[in-house]
Order: C-alpha cells, then sequence, then structure tokens
C-alpha cells in the first residue's frame, strides 16, 4: 500500500472531487504504479497525490486540460504575474493587500458586492474571446478563482455562466495553486482531451494502472446535466474496463452503487458478474446522524478494482 503523506489540495474545486475520499482510496491502490492513468481527471486531486513514474492526464472538457496545459508550461512567477495583471486591469479586490473594509465589505458576507459588476466583464470578454492561447486560459482561472463557489460551468452554447462568488485570489487560494503547480511540473505528465473510448490504451503494461472517475449516472450534478452521461456511455466505459482485465491490466473505479434513494443496478450486475472488488467508502456524512436519520438519501460511494 502506498504511504501516507501530505494530500496536495486541487486549486480547482471541481463537482465530484476526490479530495475528501482520497485518503481513503490511496491505500486502496497498488504498491507500485510504473505508469498512471487517469481518464477523467476533473480536479486531478487523484493523480495529483499518486505516486508513479509516469502520468498521463485525460479529461473531456477541453477548457480544463488547455488550463492545465498552461499550468505545466508557463513558469509560477509568470503565471502569478499574469494573474495579478488581470485582477488589477478589471478592478477586482485583492485581500492580499487590503481589508475587507477597504471594499466595504465584511468577511462573512464576502467580496461578492464589490466584485459582481467586474465579474460580469471579465466573463463577457471571455465568452467573447475565439483565440484559445495563454490569455484565454488564465482568463479563464481568474473566473474559477473569482466565481460561485470556484466552480466551473459552461451553458448549452458553451459559453461560462457562473456568477460571482464571495472570495478573491487570497492568500490560501494562491498558496494552494503554488503546491500543485509545483507537483504537476514536477510529474510532467502527458495532458488529452479525449473522449474515453477513443483513449489509445496500446501503450499499457502490467506496472501500468488505470484509475476512472466518470460522471456517476444516477447523479444529478451540474456536470452531468443534460444526458451528457447515459447508460451508453456506462456501457462502454463498463467495456472497456472488462477489455482492460482480459489484458491483466490494473484499474480502479470510483463510483457510487446507490444515491437518493436510485440505485445502479447495470453497475451492481457488471461487479457481481465479473467479481470485481468492491470497496465501500465512508464519504463522512457530518451534517447528519448516520444512525437515526433517513439513510435513503446517503450515497454508497465505491472504490471498484480487478486487483
Amino acid at each position: 500500500m502506498q504511504s501516507q503523506c501530505q494530500i496536495i489540495a486541487s486549486p480547482l474545486n471541481y463537482t465530484g472531487g476526490k479530495a475528501r475520499l482520497f485518503p481513503q482510496i490511496r491505500p486502496l491502490f497498488p504498491d507500485y504504479i510504473n505508469t498512471f492513468v487517469d481518464l477523467f481527471c476533473g480536479g486531478c486531486n487523484v493523480g495529483i497525490n499518486t505516486k508513479a513514474e509516469r502520468y498521463y492526464y485525460n479529461d473531456i472538457s477541453e477548457p480544463l486540460i488547455g488550463l492545465y496545459q498552461t499550468f505545466l508550461e508557463v513558469s509560477e512567477d509568470e503565471l502569478i504575474s499574469d494573474f495579478d495583471r488581470i485582477i488589477n486591469s478589471y478592478n477586482l479586490s485583492d485581500s492580499t493587500k487590503h481589508t475587507y473594509e477597504y471594499y466595504s465589505c465584511n468577511s462573512s458576507e464576502g467580496l461578492a458586492a464589490y466584485n459582481k459588476s467586474k465579474f460580469e466583464n471579465i466573463r463577457d470578454d471571455f465568452n467573447a474571446l475565439t483565440q484559445k492561447d495563454k490569455y484565454y486560459y488564465e482568463l479563464f482561472y481568474m473566473l474559477i478563482v473569482f466565481g460561485f463557489n470556484n466552480q466551473i460551468r459552461f451553458n448549452k452554447n458553451g459559453q461560462f455562466n457562473l456568477p460571482v462568488g464571495k472570495r478573491d485570489f487570497n492568500f490560501k487560494i494562491r498558496r494552494k495553486l503554488s503546491a500543485f503547480l509545483k507537483v504537476l511540473k514536477k510529474q510532467k505528465p502527458v495532458i488529452t482531451n479525449i473522449h474515453f473510448n477513443d483513449y489509445d490504451m496500446s501503450h499499457l503494461n502490467d506496472d501500468c494502472f488505470v484509475y476512472c472517475d466518470p460522471p456517476y449516472l444516477i447523479a444529478t450534478a451540474a456536470y452531468n446535466e443534460n444526458g451528457k452521461w447515459t447508460e451508453k456511455e456506462e456501457y462502454e466505459l463498463l467495456g472497456l474496463l472488462d477489455r482492460l482485465n482480459a489484458k491483466k491490466l490494473r484499474f480502479a473505479l470510483s463510483n457510487v452503487l446507490s444515491h437518493k434513494g436510485k440505485e445502479n443496478k447495470l453497475l451492481k450486475r457488471w461487479t457481481e458478474k465479473n467479481r470485481y472488488k468492491v470497496h465501500h467508502l465512508n464519504f463522512g456524512y457530518t451534517n447528519s446522524n448516520y444512525h437515526t436519520k433517513d439513510k435513503v438519501n446517503l450515497s454508497d460511494e465505491v472504490l471498484i478494482v480487478n486487483y
């Protein structure tokens, strides 16, 4: 099992991220991994904290992958300088230099009232850009930092549509970004924007490990709106994992067997048919009493493995 050490947090508050669950997931990974493939890398919470010799990060979201590529190619000093320049040019708040009172705000209500119109100007300018260059992805990250809950959401027309958030590019977020960048640059991953069904697995051998954290079929989070993940995609992914297993390649799949009264019967049948090992995880129900409240509202988070 992999040794315990400090966990590097993703600089993105990515929906479905595994930051909270990773301390339970990591000990279930193989002891030695030569090549780590994260097929749905999302916020990269898992990959950035997994020990391997080589890394491959993939995701279907082009803006996300473009942002990671920018993080990888541009020096930390240049990125921070560019971010500060964007903040200044749009006259956004900078709590590393001034107090909340300076912006006529308080810590409980946050900086949204001050930043609202300025954030909307950034959002409009970003959505009008046609060239996806360094500036595009830097502006994208500023939208994440100053946006609602630091999340990512695009509408059907491909436009970023989250409202302003309560915080800014504060000391905590800067430290989080710096720690993430240092590890990412050390890993030097191959970063790709490919549909999982088209991903080339031919270069993998028995020292490799494929991790999958796809959208959950029975969840209703923003990343799974508008039928982006249906039974068709679920079948295709499970078929891909079966093919990896037939080649004796190790994999792990994060998912939920049940969620808010729904059950993923397809996934359950698949695990039972193939006798894959199912590890049930404790998500940490801090806002409810697990023993007395209605358990139908809880999620059965699992890690399914073939080793």
